[in-house]
């Protein structure tokens, strides 16, 4: 085997991780030109076409099918070696970014941080508060967390927990307004919503098979979860929360579960995923965070 072909391999099985020719020159510090040429230089060597390109995607020919298969072992079997010939391979070092919902960073994520610096003094960690969806190559984070019912297409993960929505009041506010008995009764209460849209105000229940949505109104709104509790816990009225928010202030009594019969249907419910590229070669940092969140996070059920 001609060795100057091994970069061009290890390249080849990047632009397949990746998906693109841009996307692996990225992540690889190489101009989109200096990818395409290794490719070119791969397909002349071995004298077969290896990607078949069209205008929105890559597609592997048979025989790119079998040298990614074996360009991957071969990887495999470098870092191996790689790791073989040093210690530090193994230790967890070097900054992480973690992509994360808001509210999910500060009350599941941020709070969990000092033990994780105390289990891993060389880890630096860049938390990152977004609603926004984020490409994780584009956007340069090796970790995020999303809610969703299914991972993301192309993207590594596993659930950590899952996240319901309950509505919730304090007892002053129940003893002075009367405890609704049903999700009809919502309309004659003052409501805290997300306030993005219009939708945010129409509340959806389920019990059983029976179905309920309810236009409420109230006189604060908040896109975020944190001002939503305190409005709560202020006695302004019943607010839609997260659970893992509200858990605490429910256990304290503080705050009380309202319809507690009724399941509040929410496009934030789901299972909250721990999501990462395929990488053959993960650093030992991610794999920290990401064995430190799979039995740190499911404590939040």
């Amino acid at each position: 085997m001609n060795p100057n072909l091994l970069p061009d391999l290890a390249t080849f099985v990047l632009i397949i991780d990746h998906g693109s020719f841009s996307a692996a020159a990225k992540a690889s510090g190489a101009t989109p030109s200096a990818i395409s040429r290794s490719v070119s230089r791969l397909e002349k060597a071995l004298g077969s076409k290896l990607l078949h390109r069209t205008t929105r995607k890559l597609a592997l020919s048979e025989t790119g099918k079998m040298v990614y298969e074996h360009a991957l072992e071969m990887l495999h079997a470098a870092q191996m070696a790689v790791d073989s010939g040093s210690s530090r391979q193994s230790i967890a070092q070097g900054k992480l970014t973690l992509s994360v919902p808001k509210a999910v960073g500060r009350f599941v994520i941020h709070p969990l941080m000092a033990e994780f610096f105390a289990r891993y003094p060389q880890v630096d960690v860049c938390l990152r508060l977004e609603d926004r969806y984020m490409d994780l190559i584009d956007d340069g984070v090796d970790l995020a967390l999303r809610i969703s019912q299914s991972p993301s297409p192309g993207l590594y993960g596993k659930p950590l927990m899952p996240v319901s929505h309950v509505i919730c009041a304090t007892p002053a506010y129940l003893r002075e307004h009367g405890t609704p008995e049903h999700p009809q009764a919502l309309r004659d209460h003052s409501c805290i919503s997300l306030g993005e849209t219009p939708a945010d105000s129409r509340w959806k229940f389920r019990r059983g098979e029976r179905v309920e949505t309810i236009q409420t109104h109230g006189r604060y709104a908040a896109n975020h979860t944190g001002v939503r509790l305190d409005a709560v816990k202020n006695d302004l009225g019943i607010g839609s929360l997260p659970l893992f928010t509200a858990r605490e202030a429910l256990a304290s009594g503080e705050i009380v579960q309202v319809l507690p019969e009724w399941e509040f249907i929410s496009d934030y419910s789901g299972e909250l995923w721990l999501l990462w590229t395929r990488n053959q070669h993960m650093p030992a940092r991610m794999r920290a965070m990401i064995d430190y969140l799979s039995e740190k996070v499911p404590l939040h059920t």
